[in-house]
């Protein structure tokens, strides 16, 4: 099994149909996935002195931080657009080995930071509003 490529792993930004189409949100230089659950825990007298969880109980999530060079995209521009309006969108997470994950998200957090002759740069924070799927 070969290492993937950071750069095959994208950040995809739904068009606002139904089914949307999605673009890449251009200029990205990291990209980072974080899949979060709660846990339920029915631990009784029976259990030992172990810890028992309840599988498929709790509350999922799926954080995606980016960051990269803003390169005025229409994708950029509307990853912007859902931040100041604080809308949901679709979003598409692909991997180089063709795998994809798709979900609604809200823009939780978008910066800008530029030096005085350096190019212009973003991160951004993605949370989950439901289900994150594979495609």
């Amino acid at each position: 099994m070969t290492a993937q490529k950071g750069s095959a792993f994208l950040l995809k930004i739904g068009d606002g149909a139904q089914p949307p189409s999605y673009e890449t949100v251009a200029g990205l230089r990291t990209t980072q996935l974080s899949i979060n659950g709660d846990t339920v825990v029915v631990t009784h007298k029976e259990s030992g002195g172990w810890r028992d969880l309840l599988s498929g109980a709790g509350t999922r999530s799926v954080s995606v931080s980016a960051a990269g060079i803003f390169l005025g995209s229409a994708a950029e521009d509307a990853v912007r657009s859902h931040a100041l309006a604080g809308t949901i969108e679709d979003y598409e997470l692909s991997f180089e080995d063709g795998s994809k994950l798709r979900g609604r998200f809200l823009v939780q957090r978008l910066d800008y930071a530029g030096d005085f002759n350096g190019e212009r740069n973003y991160t951004v924070q993605l949370e989950s509003s439901g289900a994150v799927l594979p495609s």
